[in-house]
């Protein structure tokens, strides 16, 4: 991979608004942030320093991805144990040591990740170092000054660089494909877990091989619908209805960029109720994408969702926000730039969010459409144009 020097220079300009010589950081999601490579079991530690070096200590077998980022340093170790990660911090203490010293951290101000956040798996376990990272920093760089980098690193991850939104917006390509597969096994008889398999396969089907691409499908139809305001969806054994609702969520990622996209279709003709209910949730998203642009806050376009729903009549029916950071993201609902009620988050140019409006009734279901939008020099940039019209989602 080239450099990202987009990415460089913002951590360059946090760390001098920061007071702060250099991050270290262990949690997967930030060592991508850092050297654009996504760690696979999380025993990986990155350094950026404020002269603009970049830095890996990756675990042996992962050597290839590391190197593939633009850490301009890519050093190697082997957790203890073979398969397990158990003994990584130990194991990782001697070549770390060495890579702070390489890098004259000697006396050092430095931000680290840590304490409570939200990681996106990138493997079935993923180990976390805890507290064991500030130890390792503590022993590694003699006279550090420690601090807490998590607010610093999440507004560096809230605004993606041109080759980080090319991710993003690859993985929405593969969602797309996935729908369109999909929505083909939407009907009368078919279960929910049915139709998310058939909406997830092709998520690593799909890609090219030198993409690291999966992702997470959910479908919940017709009254169980309703209860997907909550923050977790799951697939049931219910067996589609003739006239149910479909709502099926994903979240794609491609090489650890990930989407929040969501779709509602009809199997069938829909109920005037249920007509009512789409029509008001896409009125709602034309809304909030009028109000989307640099300069504007995530409030008015809260305010602007919000609104749509209440001419419609379904002011109450939207049980969360309307959208929230997505990128770096899957679902984090405290991700900026937040689209909620009182959010002060003021939109910048590369910030990507969902958008996210939603109407849920209990006892008929829920209608949601979810979008993965970029805020771009002129508007919003919708990167998951596809099925968005009521005549598309309503299956014959």
């Amino acid at each position: 991979m080239q450099r990202d020097q987009a990415r460089i220079d913002r951590i360059v300009a946090a760390l001098r608004d920061g007071g702060l010589d250099a991050l270290v950081c262990a949690r997967p999601t930030n060592v991508l942030l850092l050297s654009g490579y996504w760690p696979v079991v999380g025993t990986a530690i990155a350094i950026a320093s404020a002269d603009g070096r970049v830095a890996v200590l990756a675990p042996a077998d992962e050597a290839d991805l590391a190197r593939s980022g633009f850490a301009d340093i890519v050093d190697t170790f082997v957790p203890a144990s073979s398969g397990a990660a158990s003994g990584a911090s130990a194991a990782a203490r001697a070549p770390f040591t060495a890579l702070a010293r390489r890098l004259g951290l000697r006396g050092a101000r430095i931000g680290r990740d840590g304490g409570e956040d939200t990681e996106p798996a990138s493997y079935a376990a993923v180990h976390l170092y805890g507290d064991a990272l500030a130890e390792l920093v503590g022993d590694a760089v003699p006279g550090a000054e420690q601090r807490d980098a998590g607010a610093l690193l999440a507004t560096l991850r809230a605004t993606l660089t041109p080759r980080e939104l090319e991710r993003v917006a690859r993985a929405c390509e593969i969602a797309a494909d996935a729908f369109r597969t999909g929505a083909a096994a939407i009907r009368p008889g078919a279960t929910e877990r049915e139709v998310a398999a058939a909406v997830r396969a092709p998520l690593s089907t799909c890609a090219a091989a030198s993409e690291r691409a999966d992702g997470f499908a959910w479908c919940m139809a017709g009254p169980d619908a309703a209860e997907a305001w909550a923050a977790f969806a799951r697939s049931g054994a219910r067996r589609i209805a003739r006239g149910d609702v479909v709502l099926v969520h994903c979240n794609s990622y491609v090489d650890g960029f990930w989407t929040d996209i969501t779709r509602t279709f009809v199997a069938g003709p829909p109920a005037p109720r249920v007509r009512a209910m789409h029509s008001a949730v896409l009125d709602a998203r034309e809304a909030a994408l009028d109000v989307i642009r640099a300069g504007a806050t995530g409030a008015e376009v809260d305010r602007a969702t919000r609104a749509e729903l209440e001419r419609h009549g379904f002011g109450d029916a939207i049980r969360h926000a309307t959208g929230h950071g997505v990128g770096f993201a899957a679902i984090a609902h405290d991700a900026p730039p937040k689209l909620d009620r009182d959010a002060p988050d003021v939109l910048e140019v590369g910030m990507t969010c969902n958008v996210e409006p939603a109407v849920y009734l209990p006892g008929l279901g829920g209608v949601r459409h979810c979008d993965v939008v970029c805020v771009a020099e002129h508007g919003a940039r919708v990167l998951t144009p596809f099925l968005s019209t009521a005549e598309e989602l309503v299956l014959a």
